[in-house]
Formats: structure tokens, sequence, C-alpha cells
């Protein structure tokens, strides 16, 4: 499938978004009334990096979330002009395994950001259950032809791992800089201890993890 990247996948899927306005009374977003506009605004008040609810989702290279609102084309472009007849959210994900697994995972690690997002896309009234919402994104998902995976294609843990691993030997280069030979074997031998090579859960950095960790 054009989606595979060796252990990686690529996820692309539009789902259109009901025409249409809430009822104020029902959901109480009276400067928000479209459908698309409530969708919007609870992705922008979506945590961010470890709070982020795809932070939850299991091998998550990286993950997106956005509307669009129509299609575009370039200035002086005389042809005639279709638009789209909804709007549509967008969520796009790469992530390590295969599209199933991944898509199971995310509904038991966060089926109540799901509900909320997708409540107002078309058909997502159908959805009940992981198996249901495995059908309804396959049903809303695009090939992905222009594939970037900006790192290997290694589990989370591993590179989470590496991350760390890099965080940490950069501060042992640092504090022992200028040591002697016999110091320095000895300092190292401390810090593979301390780091654990083979142990990817700990210590290690977390998912959704931005910035570097000061130890203390």
């Amino acid at each position: 499938m054009a989606n595979e990247f060796g252990e990686s996948y690529g996820l692309t899927c539009l789902c259109p978004i009901i025409n249409g306005q809430a009822d104020p009374e029902a959901d109480a977003v009276i400067d928000l009334a479209s459908y698309d506009k409530i969708t919007r605004r609870r992705i922008q008040t979506l945590p961010l990096n470890e709070q982020s609810p795809f932070a939850q989702v299991p091998n998550t290279y990286f993950a997106r979330l956005f509307i669009l609102n129509d299609v575009f084309f370039e200035q002086g472009n005389d042809i005639k002009r279709d638009h789209l007849k909804s709007k549509y959210l967008v969520f796009t994900s790469n992530f390590h395994g295969t599209l199933e697994p991944y898509l199971e995972g995310m509904w038991d690690n966060t089926e109540q950001d799901i509900r909320n997002i997708w409540q107002y896309a078309v058909g997502f009234d159908k959805v009940n259950d992981a198996a249901s919402f495995i059908e309804y994104i396959k049903k809303c998902q695009l090939t992905t032809t222009l594939f970037f995976n900006g790192s290997t294609d290694k589990s989370l843990k591993q590179q989470l791992k590496s991350l760390y691993l890099k965080q940490a030997f950069s501060e042992f280069v640092l504090l022992n800089q200028g040591k002697n030979a016999a110091d320095l074997k000895a300092e190292f031998k401390q810090f593979l201890q301390k780091v654990e090579l083979d142990n990817l859960d700990s210590p290690s950095w977390i998912p959704g993890q931005t910035q570097l960790q000061e130890e203390h």
C-alpha cells in the first residue's frame, strides 16, 4: 500500500463537516455557532506537547488536525473554479506500525477527545467503538503519496530512548572535559549504568517532550 513506508505509515484523511449551526442551548458556543467553527475552536484548545492527546497514542511520531475551508488556486487562473461543498476536518499522522492497530490504540487512549473533535463530522454519529472508528477513518482516508518521515522508522520507544541518550551524552561530555583517562573511564562506566542502554522504558524521553530536561 502506498501509505506504508518501511515500518512507518503515513495517514491522511479528510472528514466532511456537517453544514449548518448548532443549537446554542445544546452547545454553549453562542459566538461560534457553525459546526466548523466549533470544531476549529476545539482543535485550538487541545493541550500541547506532553499533555496532547496524541502523546497518549502509542507509536505516534507526528499528528496534526486542521480545518480545510476550501481549495485554493493561483492568481490569474481563468478556468472555472470548483469549490468544496463543505468544510473538512483534516487529520494526518505519521506513526510506527500498521493502520488498524494504530487507530485502535488511538480510540482506546483518546476516545473522549475523538468524540469531541469529530462530533460534527458527517457520518460520525455511527461511530460507537474502536471497530466503527477504524471503519470510519478508512472511508475518509486518502492515499499518501508525498511522505516525509523526519526520523528513522524504528518504534517510538527506540526513538525516545535515542533522544534521551543524545541529551545525556552531551551533558556527560560537557561535565567531564579535561579529566584524565582513569577518571574519565570511571565516570563513563557510571554513565553507562545510569542510562541503561538496553532499557527502552526508563530513563528516557516521554512522548510529546519538546525540550531538554535538566537532571539533578
